[in-house]
This record gives structure tokens, C-alpha cells and sequence, in this order.
């Protein structure tokens, strides 16, 4: 049995189908048991989140990328790690990310650079997408790391785009596959120690 959690924020609710694709993959893979934390638009979590994350073989974060970085919400819950910080709670957990932006680049790079810093600072140990990216004429936003995020799962929603909209199926899909490696790497992890 291996424990991934997902902490997350969406503004516009474009980032929550992409946590929702990302669960749906990590619940997917037979001995993993997944919990969803979603950062509230006061850059909250529910009251013991932190005692649940220390439970956890795994933290996948998640933000839109606003402006160059994550969404101010998710940095107030950055912030609070400092505590988890500290005492190395999260050390050897594994750790991956997720983004989405209304543009294909949208800077999302710089977003998932910010996670994968906030996981070296708690010791953690970063799982990439793992996915070839489809990248010839043929392929578009209905093709599976269309995005050629490597780092971590990159969905675009255009900025006129509703949730029901965007992202789009290749986004959701790699996303799905994306949960499901990080569930297989933390089960492997877990074994090995």
C-alpha cells in the first residue's frame, strides 16, 4: 500500500479537472490509496491537512500559473511547510507537479521549477511525467503530452475556455498517466526502503 496525496489550487476551476485527472491515474494503480487536498481561494487547507501530509508516501502539487509562478494560494500553503521543513517530516517522500495556463508556454515551466524547489527543501525525491511528448505536425491538444512537459504535467486552457472545455482530453489523459506514475514510483519507493 502506498499514500499519494494531491495538494492543489484552481481559481477558475480549470485546475481541478487537471487534479482530478492526476487522482483518477494514481487511484488507478492497485495498492494505492489517494487523498485529495484542495487549497481554498484563501490559501487554506482543511483543518489537519498537515498531519495527514505527514502520512503520506507521496505529495503531488498543483497550481495554475499565474503571472510566471503559482497562484499566490498555493505559495501562503509553501510558506506554512516551513514547519514540515524543520523537522524533515516530507524527507524521501516522493514529490511531482502539475500546471495549467490559458497559454501554451505561459511561463509553466517556472511554476513547476517552483515545486520541484519546494520538494528539494523537504528532502523529497522529484518523479517527472515519463511521457514522450507527440510532437509532429499531426499531433494537437487531443494528443498526450502535446506540451512536452517533462518535469512535470503541463494543460493548457485557453483564457475564453470553460471548465467543461479545457482542458483538453491529451491534457486530462496525460495527467491521468502522469498520477499513475508517481502512484507506481511511490509503490516502488516504499518497497525499496
Amino acid at each position: 500500500m502506498s499514500k499519494v496525496g494531491i495538494v492543489y489550487f484552481s481559481g477558475y476551476g480549470h485546475t481541478v479537472k487537471q487534479a482530478e485527472a492526476v487522482a483518477a491515474g494514481a487511484a488507478s494503480v492497485d495498492g494505492a490509496d489517494v487523498s485529495v487536498f484542495r487549497i481554498d481561494e484563501n490559501g487554506d487547507l482543511p483543518e489537519g491537512t498537515f498531519e495527514k501530509l505527514a502520512e503520506l508516501d507521496a505529495i503531488i502539487y498543483g497550481s495554475p500559473t499565474y503571472m510566471g509562478g503559482p497562484a499566490w494560494q498555493f505559495k501562503k500553503f509553501a510558506d506554512a511547510t516551513s514547519k514540515p521543513w524543520f523537522t524533515q517530516v516530507w524527507k524521501d517522500k516522493i514529490a511531482a507537479g502539475f500546471t495549467n495556463s490559458a497559454s501554451l508556454n505561459g511561463d509553466k515551466g517556472s511554476t513547476i521549477q517552483y515545486f520541484m524547489t519546494l520538494a528539494m527543501q523537504h528532502s523529497q525525491v522529484w518523479v517527472g511525467t515519463g511521457i514522450m511528448p507527440s510532437n509532429t505536425k499531426a499531433h494537437g491538444p487531443d494528443d498526450v503530452n502535446w506540451t512536452a512537459g517533462f518535469s512535470g504535467a503541463l494543460a493548457v486552457s485557453p483564457s475564453d475556455a470553460t471548465p467543461e472545455e479545457a482542458p483538453r482530453k491529451g491534457d486530462l489523459e496525460t495527467a491521468r498517466q502522469f498520477g499513475a506514475r508517481v502512484a507506481e514510483s511511490a509503490l516502488r519507493w516504499a518497497r525499496g526502503k
